[in-house]
């Protein structure tokens, strides 16, 4: 496929934190390998490689998969290339940008603060910032966490003439500048990337740490995912990094940022599938909250959401699951907690969605 490469955005953030210096580790490796696997089991070759057909190959955005059953780790294959101007390919420690994954951190700061008992999933916001509207009054953190806020969508709120990248600041400000919500707090569901950057304020004002600090302080470094960050332009770097792209036909354009793409909250976050493995496995446990806590984060509330999570069925077995979708990135976790199943799939491309290919390899490797 004929590889054509042009910046986005006029120019903008073409290269961020990205040195020679972070290439060293990867010029030790055959940087050039379409597909890499840990298994030679034919079986999951021949059923798996056809699925991510077009991730493959030295001119294509990649992917990174990995199943994980009854505590180990079933399969890990890597797909194409996390950066195809440097020719590095993707590889199992290669961090792509989670987008709407992020929000399971983001609740989980939440929860380890209730826990701690430095505020209540009751508390509002007018309780946590006294400077909010009246209308703050109304709304819960619970109501946040759940997308039942109502609050408006704050990328409907950026002026055309907008250069800067937007940040969770500037979404809190957006908030207080506005007196009203799309329905009464509690009432109905509405998805909110709003919420969760308010959220991200919130631990801000309870922790008196940056979000980002409180991530790495609370959940990260006791975890042992060492490499995974919410990344700020200017005071921290993103190693292994994967950048994005958008995929039009024959023709590749590099597309790794967005007016959005600063906002911590919703979905700033960079980590790979080694380092989810270990996300997905604190879960099982008490490694940071209680069980107790857990329980209420995997219980659905209106239309299936908890604190971060989609909770449905899927072939009869309960799944809780998020999908993440930015520009540049398409990435999803597939939990399967009854059955000690999870299927996390990480892309660098603006498309197609993921959410097929986790069931398409749940119904290989875990239903049939």
């Amino acid at each position: 496929m004929p590889l054509h490469l042009r910046e986005n955005n006029k120019g903008q953030m073409r290269r961020e934190n990205f040195y020679i210096s972070d290439l060293l580790p990867f010029l030790c490796l055959i940087l050039f390998n379409g597909c890499v696997t840990d298994t030679g089991d034919r079986f999951t070759t021949d059923r798996v490689d056809p699925l991510f057909r077009s991730y493959q190959g030295e001119a294509a955005p990649g992917a990174a998969l990995r199943i994980i059953k009854n505590g180990e780790v079933t399969l890990t294959k890597t797909y194409g290339m996390a950066n195809l101007e440097m020719n590095i390919a993707v590889k199992s420690r290669t961090n792509f940008r989670l987008a709407s994954v992020t929000k399971q951190f983001t609740a989980m700061c939440i929860m380890l603060l209730v826990e701690r008992g430095s505020m209540k999933l009751t508390d509002t916001l007018r309780d946590i910032f006294p400077e909010f509207p009246d209308y703050g009054r109304k709304i819960t953190i619970r109501h946040l966490l759940q997308h039942q806020s109502g609050l408006v969508a704050y990328e409907d709120l950026i002026t055309e003439n907008t250069t800067e990248q937007v940040r969770d600041a500037d979404i809190l400000k957006m908030m207080m500048a506005h007196d009203s919500t799309y329905f009464q707090p509690g009432t109905d569901y509405r998805y909110s990337n709003s919420g969760y950057a308010v959220l991200a304020m919130v631990v801000e004002k309870i922790s008196g740490k940056s979000f980002a600090a409180y991530l790495q302080k609370n959940i990260f470094t006791p975890l042992g995912m060492h490499n995974t960050v919410a990344f700020e332009k200017g005071i921290s770097s993103v190693f292994d990094r994967a950048f994005g792209y958008t995929v039009d036909a024959d023709t590749i354009f590099f597309s790794d940022q967005s007016l959005t793409s600063a906002v911590l909250g919703d979905g700033g976050i960079y980590s790979s599938i080694d380092d989810l493995s270990k996300w997905d496995q604190a879960l099982y446990g008490k490694n940071l909250v209680s069980r107790e806590m857990l329980q209420q984060a995997f219980t659905p509330g209106l239309h299936g959401y908890g604190f971060g999570w989609r909770i449905d069925e899927y072939r009869g077995h309960r799944r809780v699951a998020h999908t993440g979708s930015t520009r540049g990135f398409r990435t999803i976790i597939q939990r399967f907690p009854q059955d000690e199943f999870t299927v996390i799939i990480l892309t660098n491309r603006n498309g197609p969605g993921v959410a097929d290919l986790a069931e398409k390899l749940t119904d290989i490797f875990l239903l049939e």
